[in-house]
C-alpha cells in the first residue's frame, strides 16, 4: 500500500488511498471509447478504475502529504456510485493505513497540501467525528489555493457534486488553514503551481532536492494516458486552459527531466518523459 522512494536527499512515499470508479467517457473528454477503451478497460457501468494516490514527503519541518484520498465519511449510495474502494480490512481508511505502514500517525503530520477540494482529493482532510466532521490531521497547517476555497464555498449546479463542505469547511472552523495566492515556494525545496483548467485553482506541487525534482500533477493529467495533449477530461471545467497548462508543464518536464507523479493511474505512480515519434513518452515507469 506504500511505496518508498528517494528523491534527491528526501525519503518520499506512494501511499494507496484506495480505488474509485469512473465514467471512462468523462475520464477522456472528446477522445472516443475505441481510442480510450484500448489503454484501459471499463466495466459493465462503462467506469474505468482510478487510484486515489497520495504523496509522503520526510521534510525537515515534519511530515508533508499531499492530498488525502477519500476519507470516511459518504454514504452507501455515494460509495456504490463512484464504486470507491477505501476502507482497509481493519476499518481505517486506506490512505491511514498507509500512513501506519510506513510508521507515521496522522498526529505527526504537520502539513497537508490539497492540490483541490475535490472530493477525491480532499475527503481525507477530515474524518467522522463526535458531533460531526473534525480535521484528520490535528496538528497539520492545510495549504490549499485561496481561490479554490472561495470557489468551493460557492458552487453551482455544475460543481456542487464535486465540493463538500465537510471535507474543507472542519478545517477553517479548526483554524488550520493557510491560504495561499498563486505560484510560491511553500517550505524548502516545496513549491505550488497553479495549474488551471480542471478547475479555476487547481496547483500542483514541486519538489526539489539535490538535482531530482517531482512534480505532483493532481488533475492536470490524471492518468499517464492523459498525457497527450487533447486527451483531457470532460470535467474539467476550462478545458482549453488545462490544454495550455498541460503543454507549458510537459515542455518543462521533459526539459529539465522531471519525475511526474500521477495521483490517479492506477497501475503507475510515476515516471520521466521521453520524446517519441507521437510526442512525449513515459519512461522510467514506478509501477504499483
Amino acid at each position: 500500500m506504500a511505496h518508498r522512494f528517494a528523491l534527491g536527499n528526501l525519503t518520499c512515499y506512494a501511499l494507496e488511498g484506495g480505488l474509485q470508479r469512473l465514467d471512462g467517457g468523462a475520464m477522456f473528454g472528446v477522445v472516443p471509447k475505441p481510442l480510450w477503451s484500448k489503454r484501459i478497460t471499463p466495466d459493465e457501468r462503462n467506469r474505468i478504475p482510478l487510484a486515489m494516490r497520495c504523496l509522503l514527503i520526510e521534510h525537515p519541518a515534519g511530515p508533508v502529504l499531499v492530498d488525502t484520498a477519500i476519507g470516511d465519511k459518504e454514504d452507501t449510495k455515494f460509495i456504490d456510485i463512484y464504486g470507491i474502494e477505501g476502507t482497509a480490512p481493519d476499518g481505517r481508511t486506506r490512505l491511514e493505513a498507509s500512513l501506519a505502514e510506513v510508521g507515521v500517525a496522522p498526529e505527526e503530520i504537520r502539513w497537508v497540501i490539497n492540490t483541490h477540494l475535490h472530493f477525491d482529493h480532499a475527503g481525507g482532510n477530515t474524518r467522522r467525528g463526535g458531533e460531526g466532521a473534525v480535521p484528520t490531521f490535528p496538528n497539520a497547517t492545510y495549504l490549499v489555493q485561496g481561490g479554490d476555497l472561495e470557489f468551493a464555498r460557492h458552487p453551482n449546479e455544475r460543481t456542487r457534486a464535486s465540493y463538500l463542505p465537510h471535507n474543507f469547511e472542519p478545517i477553517a472552523v479548526a483554524g488550520r488553514w493557510k491560504l495561499l495566492a498563486g505560484d510560491g515556494e511553500v517550505l524548502p525545496g516545496i513549491s505550488v503551481r497553479v495549474t488551471p483548467g480542471h478547475v479555476p485553482w487547481h496547483q500542483g506541487v514541486l519538489i526539489r532536492s539535490g538535482a531530482e525534482a517531482l512534480f505532483f500533477v493532481g488533475d492536470l493529467i490524471p492518468t499517464r494516458h492523459h498525457l497527450p495533449l487533447p486527451w483531457i477530461m470532460g470535467y474539467d471545467l476550462e478545458p482549453l486552459r488545462t490544454l495550455e497548462s498541460k503543454r507549458a508543464l510537459l515542455k518543462q518536464a521533459l526539459l529539465e527531466q522531471w519525475w511526474l507523479f500521477f495521483e490517479h493511474d492506477a497501475d503507475v505512480a510515476m515516471g520521466r518523459l521521453s520524446e517519441g515519434e507521437k510526442g512525449v513518452e513515459l519512461v522510467e515507469q514506478v509501477r504499483v
